[in-house]
């Protein structure tokens, strides 16, 4: 676990900065309080008196994992880190990612920032599993996005947030001065061929508004770009699609499955996504 990465979080019992246990097992701050690395990599910092977060199950993990390996999000992971390197007048050199899963897209943006070092939370400990092995200058963390998070004040360059909770007031005090959120939307034509014939849930016409609202008045709107694109994908690479969303938590596997046999074999999927860059309002 690198260093730089374990000096950017806080200790969800008194706040107080952490650094690595010399024993190498864990982490600590100056007040006593210890926490052991899982025998995985990743460390578990949730408040004392918050009960841990439902995250993604072990299954919707293992389909994410293949869905992007395959390459289907690549347009995405280019746009982001466009948005990221554009963003601000000098490199970032401290990335989070803000429910970022298996840390697929920090490692990609992390390979082109060679002097930065990265964070991923996220709610669920398969993910931070996965996230702890994404990138040698990455430490992977479960925590509750909605609760405080375990990171210290002004410390972040970049936020990023892709398909996950914005949590505005959070975001804004765990930004350096300067520093940009980055946030990732799907558009509403975003899988479109398949919204339809397997039921998946719709994209909120609104939800340009509802994002404004739930960052409003902690971080402003700085710049946007959409993005667009087709990607060629077989039937079951759609069914790990499925599986590692949201909509999984909607559809039975055998209504899924029984959807999924009156698909062609082959898809041109609409990948459809708005990047929208924030700063920290003064």
């Amino acid at each position: 676990m690198d260093p730089r990465a374990v000096a950017l979080l806080a200790c969800p019992v008194c706040r107080a900065p952490f650094e690595l246990d010399p024993s190498g097992t864990g982490v600590r701050c100056a007040a006593g309080h210890r926490v052991d690395r899982a025998r995985q990599g990743h460390l578990t910092l949730l408040p004392p008196d918050r009960r841990p977060p439902t995250g993604d199950s072990a299954e919707m993990v293992a389909d994410r994992v293949a869905f992007l390996s395959a390459g289907h999000y690549d347009g995405l992971t280019a746009a982001l880190g466009q948005a990221v390197s554009s963003a601000g007048e000098v490199p970032p050199r401290t990335v989070l990612d803000l429910g970022g899963g298996t840390g697929h897209h920090l490692a990609r943006l992390l390979d082109r920032l060679p002097g930065a070092v990265g964070l991923v939370l996220d709610a669920s400990r398969y993910a931070a599993r996965r996230a702890a092995r994404a990138h040698p200058r990455a430490a992977a963390v479960v925590a509750d996005a909605w609760a405080r998070l375990p990171v210290l004040d002004g410390v972040a360059d970049r936020v990023l947030v892709v398909f996950a909770p914005r949590n505005g007031p959070e975001i804004a005090r765990v930004l350096r001065p300067g520093g940009h959120l980055v946030v990732v939307t799907p558009a509403p034509d975003h899988l479109a061929e398949i919204v339809g014939p397997l039921g998946l849930l719709r994209v909120d016409p609104a939800k340009a508004e509802r994002l404004a609202a739930t960052l409003e008045p902690h971080l402003a709107r700085v710049g946007g770009s959409a993005h667009r694109w087709t990607a060629s994908v077989q039937r079951e690479d759609i069914a790990t699609l499925v599986g590692m969303g949201p909509h999984a938590r909607h559809l039975t596997p055998d209504g899924l499955a029984a959807s999924l046999r009156h698909l062609p074999a082959s898809t041109q999927l609409t990948i459809s996504v708005d990047v929208t860059t924030y700063a920290r309002v003064r």
